[in-house]
């Protein structure tokens, strides 16, 4: 005949202390959770984000491993297919262009660039390749392109600034501060604009900036100015009249700042006479239409005088 032996049942003072334990464990999970949620709100992006940071992380992982493994075997063209495939298969390949900071240029021509690369695996995008042929664009002085993970290639644009624009024999060309050359621009969109013109005016676009600067007052009323014999500058103003400066930085410059005095006490611009000749020392040649050979070579302080005449 069997006996059926039966377990002694837990004491109440044991039973008191599993429950004890049983109560702490479930305060230091709730209080770890709470610490971490914490942890998470005080980051400046979403649980969501981190997840998705978290699995590019672990995918980037797997690339690199498997590029490892097939350079290790010797073989760089295995090792390329190998990293493509993973990266294909892991997401990472180029699926969208972010074109960012044009203002003037036509982006589709950013965009011809830069879809040459799409559906290829992201780690095989030749960046600085990508970067020299944007740097081709005559809008573009420089450009910043990187991968934004898993699918998107972010390109900032830096523009040129248009400054001025070139007169050639048969079109004009808008150009930066430094007579870089942008794109050509029709009549209509020259108006407002500082003309350049002469053989080799682009160059010293430059030159001529700091030459308008010493003249604050005129430079806003300068129309064009022709660059003559690549020695010296001619300056048509909005009133259609012409300054012949002398050649040389410091004359020619000196030369409108003194123009620029006359103009302030005697008011020149506007006035009868339509060309005011500078380039000999110390004197200002006056041509005024209808007196027909009758140029007066007046010495600065005389200028005054002829023109109350008048």
């Amino acid at each position: 005949m069997s006996q059926k032996i039966k377990r002694k049942s837990k004491s109440a003072r044991k039973t008191a202390a599993s429950q004890g334990k049983a109560r702490k464990v479930r305060r230091a999970r709730a209080k770890t959770g709470s610490a971490f949620d914490t942890a998470i709100d005080w980051l400046p992006i979403s649980e969501e984000q981190l997840h998705r940071a978290f699995l590019a992380i672990i995918l980037g992982g797997a690339v690199a491993l498997a590029w490892f493994v097939a350079s290790m075997a010797g073989v760089p063209a295995m090792a390329h297919k190998q990293l493509a495939a993973v990266a294909t298969d892991a997401g990472f390949e180029v699926r969208r262009v972010d074109v960012r900071g044009v203002k003037n240029l036509n982006d589709l021509k950013v965009y011809e660039r830069a879809l040459a690369e799409r559906d290829r695996a992201m780690p095989l995008v030749d960046i600085k390749a990508l970067r020299e042929r944007l740097l081709e664009l005559p809008w573009v002085s420089d450009a910043r392109v990187s991968r934004q993970l898993p699918d998107t290639l972010v390109i900032d644009i830096f523009e040129r600034e248009p400054h001025a624009v070139l007169r050639k024999a048969d079109k004009f060309v808008l150009i930066d501060a430094r007579g870089h050359e942008l794109e050509p621009v029709s009549a209509k969109q020259v108006r407002g604009r500082l003309v350049v013109s002469g053989p080799g005016a682009g160059k010293q676009v430059e030159e001529l900036s700091r030459l308008l600067d010493a003249a604050p007052a005129i430079k806003p009323q300068v129309r064009e100015a022709e660059w003559i014999g690549n020695r010296r500058w001619n300056l048509t103003f909005k009133t259609d009249q012409v300054l012949a400066l002398p050649e040389g930085k410091k004359l020619s410059a000196a030369a409108l700042v003194s123009f620029a005095r006359l103009d302030g006490t005697n008011r020149l611009l506007g006035g009868k006479v339509v060309a005011f000749d500078m380039r000999a020392k110390d004197r200002i040649y006056l041509r005024i239409p209808g007196r027909a050979r009758q140029e007066a070579g007046l010495d600065a302080k005389a200028v005054a005088r002829k023109q109350e005449n008048h």
